[in-house]
């Protein structure tokens, strides 16, 4: 009795897969604007794509909205930034020493659930109002991420390649910096693309709750309690903030295939 092996699938190419997603989206606007223009759902609370669309063109055209999403951009850099510059060397640490891992899981176990936005109302109280707030919470917020994924990555160093560099001498420093961190890289990296899109939701969800200064959340909330409620406005600049994540977490992904081909090489082969 004759066996056949079944050779496995290629990888879609990143046209094909770019053409799938764009078709997809255009599907999604199509479907809006048929339920807007035929009455299925009311245009007030649903309005058809194509106003939507040129809205969001309009928006980006006006100084205001432009300003208040560069002060939503600059939150969500420093944001990150501080995550990462945090995170890292604390996943390093808990993933590097047992002692301190253990010492303090109970800890991290118990700050890891609660919800950033359940946190506004207290973050106010203490430091104020304005950018502040958005960038500590957003740096609680994508903590998380970063942190796991660096502690994840660690756990996964080869064991072999770390007592090699001990058996010639070389300190827990070097084999941390030589073997353990090059080795975690691509999954820190991940952690860093996950929380850049939390980061994102949880500035525009404290411009939303906390309703002052600047910023889209702020220009969402107005629209929002505005008589009538402009939803036109309201998806619009969801619409913008949608595709920025979009876009970040594309360029993210791309600069991490390539600069780490040999790790995703290596996820293919065993899969």
């Amino acid at each position: 009795m004759s066996t056949q092996t079944l050779a496995p699938a290629r990888p879609a190419s990143a046209a094909t897969r770019w053409s799938r997603r764009a078709g997809g989206a255009l599907a999604f606007a199509a479907l809006i604007e048929l339920l807007s223009r035929t009455g299925l759902v009311d245009p007030e609370t649903l309005p058809p794509a194509t106003a939507i669309l040129g809205r969001a063109a309009t928006l980006m055209a006006d100084p205001a909205f432009r300003v208040h999403a560069l002060t939503s951009l600059l939150a969500w850099v420093i944001g990150l930034g501080l995550a990462a510059v945090i995170a890292v060397p604390l996943g390093l640490l808990l993933g590097s020493v047992p002692i301190v891992d253990a010492a303090t899981r109970s800890v991290v176990e118990f700050l890891r659930p609660i919800p950033s936005v359940a946190l506004i109302p207290l973050v106010s109280l203490l430091i104020g109002t304005g950018l502040q707030v958005r960038v500590t919470l957003a740096v609680y917020a994508s903590l998380w991420p970063i942190l796991y994924n660096t502690m994840y990555g660690l756990r996964g160093v080869d064991p072999l390649a770390k007592e090699s560099l001990r058996s010639y001498s070389f300190g827990p420093l070097a084999v941390l910096l030589r073997v353990s961190l090059p080795s975690s890289a691509p999954f820190i990296t991940t952690g860093f693309r996950l929380a850049a899109g939390v980061a994102l939701i949880l500035i525009v969800s404290t411009e939303i709750v906390a309703g002052r200064g600047e910023g889209i959340g702020v220009f969402i909330f107005f629209a929002g309690i505005a008589v009538p409620a402009r939803m036109t406005d309201i998806l619009a600049a969801v619409f913008w903030v949608g595709l920025f994540g979009v876009l970040v977490n594309a360029l993210l992904v791309a600069a991490e295939r390539r600069a780490f081909r040999w790790h995703h090489a290596r996820l293919g082969e065993t899969a």
